[in-house]
C-alpha cells in the first residue's frame, strides 16, 4: 500500500512524537508498504517520498517557538494533495494544523485516515502557563476533538489512560485501537560496570524533555534530601528549553552535578544497565516509552502517582510509586530502594516479564493491522 504518514513537527530524535513516527515508518517501510512522509523536516527536502512543508513563521516569537521545541507547519494545500495523490491511507501524528488540514483533505478524496494521540492539553497549555487550569485544558481536548479526531476512521491510543481521558474530556467515544508505541528488542539486561568517576556513587537515571510538566525539580529536591545525598549521581538525559535553568538550579541544591543532555540511543542502554535506579517525576505523560525501556533492562523505576499520567500503571507495588510532586516521599521511597538491595534485585526480576506485551516489533504489527483493516472496511463500503 501507498501510506501517508504527516506530522506538524520535524522528526527528530528528541521528541517522542517524533520517535513514535520514525519508528512506524520504518516498520511499514520493512513490510514492503511505501510510505510518503509530509512534515515539515527542511533536512529531507528534495529527498524521494518526503513531502516537505514550510514552518510557521511566528514573528518576533520564532526564537521562543524554536527554544520550546515547538516548530508547527503550515497547512501547505499543495504539499498535502502532492502527498495524497494516489495514496491508500493517511496516518496523522499530530493535532495541528498540517495534519488537520491533510485529514480534511483526505477525507474530501476517500482516502481512509488513522490518527494517532500523542499530545496531551497540558504538553500546550504548560508553554502558557495554564497546565492546571482545568477549564483550558477541557478546552484543548475539545478543539482536538472538532479540528482533526472527528474526522478520523480509527484512533490511536498508545494508552487506555489517554483513551479514558479524552473519551471523559469531550463526552465522546470514537473508533479507536489501544497501541504502545513500543520498547525496542536492543534494550535488555546488560549489567555494566560503572564509569571510574561513578564507581562510588549511586546513580539515578531520568529520561525526560526538559520541561515544566516533567517536574525534574522535584527529583533534584528529593535528591537533595536523601540521606545518600552526597553519594547520588543524577543523570538527567534528555533535550529541552529548561537545560539551563535545570542546571542553575542542581548546582544551587545537590553536591555532585547531575548529567545533562541528549544521549544515542547506544549510549542510552549502557548508562541504563550501570544505573541504580530510575526515577520517573513527570506529572504529564500518555505512555512513557522513556520508563518502559529502564524497566526493560532490569532497572526497578521510582514513579509520580500523577492522575495525569499513563506511568504510574507501571508500578508493581507501591514502593514504585511516589505522592505525585512531594519531593519528600521520593526521597523517602529513593533511601529505601538503596537501603535494600536484595528487595531490589527481587523487584527487577518480576520486572522483567512484565514488558513484554510491549515489545515494539508487535506493536507495530497491531499499528499495521490497524490501517490495513480502516482500508478494507472502506473498500467494503
Amino acid at each position: 500500500m501507498i501510506i501517508v504518514v504527516a506530522c506538524d513537527i520535524p522528526l527528530k530524535d528528541n521528541n517522542g512524537t517524533a520517535i513514535a513516527a520514525a519508528n512506524l515508518i520504518a516498520s511499514l517501510r520493512s513490510k514492503g508498504h511505501e510510505v510518503r512522509i509530509l512534515s515539515p523536516d527542511q533536512e529531507f527536502r528534495g529527498q524521494k517520498n518526503y513531502y516537505i512543508t514550510s514552518p510557521i513563521n511566528f514573528g518576533p516569537l520564532n526564537r521562543y517557538v524554536e527554544k520550546n521545541g515547538v516548530v508547527l507547519s503550515r497547512r501547505d494545500r499543495k504539499t498535502i494533495l502532492r502527498a495524497l495523490d494516489g495514496a491508500d491511507a493517511l496516518h496523522v501524528m499530530t493535532p495541528f494544523f498540517l495534519c488537520c488540514a491533510a485529514a480534511r483533505e483526505a477525507k474530501k478524496r476517500g482516502i481512509p485516515v488513522t490518527a494517532g494521540f500523542h499530545v496531551q492539553a497540558e504538553n500546550f497549555t504548560n508553554h502558557i502557563f495554564m497546565m492546571n487550569v482545568l477549564p483550558v485544558n477541557k478546552l484543548i481536548y475539545q478543539f482536538f476533538y472538532y479540528s482533526l479526531f472527528r474526522r478520523v476512521d480509527c484512533i490511536h491510543y498508545p494508552s487506555q489512560f489517554i483513551r479514558s481521558v479524552f473519551e471523559n474530556e469531550t463526552k465522546r467515544a470514537l473508533p479507536c485501537r489501544v497501541i504502545s508505541n513500543g520498547v525496542g528488542s536492543e534494550f535488555v539486561r546488560r549489567r555494566r560496570e560503572k564509569p571510574e568517576e561513578f564507581k562510588d556513587k549511586y546513580v539515578i537515571l531520568f529520561t525526560g524533555r526538559y520541561s515544566r510538566e516533567k517536574s525534574h525539580r522535584v527529583l533534584i529536591r528529593a535528591v537533595a534530601r536523601s540521606k545518600y545525598a552526597d553519594k547520588i549521581q543524577l543523570i538527567l538525559a534528555g533535550d529541552g528549553p529548561l537545560r539551563e535553568k535545570l542546571e542553575k538550579y542542581s548546582r544551587k541544591k545537590l553536591k555532585n552535578p547531575p548529567v545533562f543532555g541528549f544521549h544515542p540511543r547506544a549510549e542510552l542502554i549502557e548508562i541504563i544497565n550501570y544505573a541504580d535506579l530510575y526515577v520517573h517525576p513527570a506529572e504529564i505523560e500518555i505512555e512513557a516509552i522513556a520508563c518502559l525501556e529502564a524497566i526493560k533492562c532490569g532497572l526497578v523505576p521510582i514513579i509520580s502517582n500523577s492522575k495525569r499520567s499513563a506511568t504510574r500503571h507501571f508500578a508493581l507495588d507501591e514502593r514504585n510509586l511516589f505522592r505525585c510532586n512531594d519531593a519528600t516521599d521520593l526521597a523517602r521511597k529513593i533511601d529505601y530502594w538503596l537501603d535494600h538491595p536484595e528487595e531490589r534485585e527481587k523487584c527487577s526480576q518480576r520486572y522483567m516479564g512484565y514488558t513484554k506485551r510491549f515489545d515494539r516489533d508487535a506493536c507495530m504489527n497491531e499499528m499495521e493491522k490497524m490501517i490495513i483493516d480502516i482500508v478494507k472496511k472502506k473498500h467494503e463500503a
